[in-house]
């Protein structure tokens, strides 16, 4: 009998590789473009209908084709991709020293029980606050510099990640803390070993929910604290709207939302792998 069920168990398995193998890479890449190139033509199409209905003058809100031409022609600027390198870098650097903060306040928090009381509160209120409401006192304190940016871009972002490292660690099995407990594993080692593994899912999440607050207060801090003779892409976002430059202020919105994306991407692909290591990718086909 157990033979038996040994073996229609491994021609479930055989038939569920058989039907991944026989959907090569193309096939595989075409179900994850197509439904994203069907809603960017359908975000396309309602733009034109939009302009064509004469809502808004052209020069408020250009169609589409002529958004689309502004940006081509960015896209062959050395100028823009300075913009895009100086963001990226306050972006990254910005992000990097959040997780940095966001690891230590979420394990440190996550642990001691007196930390979690005095400070558990604080952080999830942290989290609600607008990074746009830190910006003047930012300014008051580093004035208008990179040192203002990156203070409202961390905070806007290392309250998600500890809170996600926190959610992580509240939701470690109990079985696992026992078996490392078992091992000989204690404080810090048991944290490295079994805890932060535990967590990863969560830790992820907060993460990427970070990224989208840093992101977030980035864009807001450059349209705010403009540095002289340092371009950026919040920096041609304002000029644009200076001129009344609508073609150049949506290409730039166009460039936001794509940085945005492709970033989400990873941390997708950073989710499924994990997924997948740990057995939970479920999906037929």
């Amino acid at each position: 009998m157990t033979t038996d069920i040994s073996q229609q168990i491994a021609g479930l398995d055989a038939l569920e590789l058989t039907s991944r193998e026989q959907r090569g890479l193309p096939s595989r890449i075409w179900a994850r473009v197509w439904p994203m190139l069907s809603a960017i033509i359908l975000v396309l199409v309602i733009w034109e209908l939009v302009v064509l209905s004469g809502w808004r003058p052209e020069y408020v809100l250009p169609g589409p084709i002529t958004v689309l031409g502004d940006l081509w022609n960015r896209l062959g600027d050395g100028d823009f991709y300075n913009a895009v390198a100086v963001t990226m870098r306050r972006a990254i650097t910005g992000f990097a020293v959040a997780v940095l903060v966001g690891l230590v306040v979420g394990a440190a928090v996550s642990r001691v029980r007196p930390l979690r009381a005095a400070f558990g509160s604080l952080i999830t209120g942290l989290q609600t606050m607008p990074s746009i409401a830190w910006f003047p006192l930012a300014i008051l304190l580093f004035k208008l510099s990179e040192s203002a940016i990156l203070f409202v871009v961390v905070l806007g972002a290392a309250p998600s990640i500890a809170n996600g490292l926190i959610a992580g660690v509240d939701y470690t099995p109990p079985i696992l803390l026992r078996a490392g407990h078992i091992l000989g594993l204690r404080r810090l080692a048991l944290y490295r070993h079994v805890i932060l593994p535990a967590s990863l899912p969560s830790f992820l999440s907060g993460l990427k929910q970070g990224w989208a607050f840093a992101w977030r207060s980035l864009m807001a801090g450059e349209l705010l604290v403009i540095i002289a003779n340092q371009t950026s892409i919040g920096e041609q976002l304002d000029n644009a709207r200076e001129l009344s430059d609508a073609p150049g202020l949506l290409a730039t919105m166009i460039v936001i939302l794509v940085i945005g994306i492709v970033v989400d991407m990873c941390f997708g692909a950073a989710d499924n792998a994990l997924r997948r290591r740990w057995g939970l990718d479920q999906r037929v086909g």
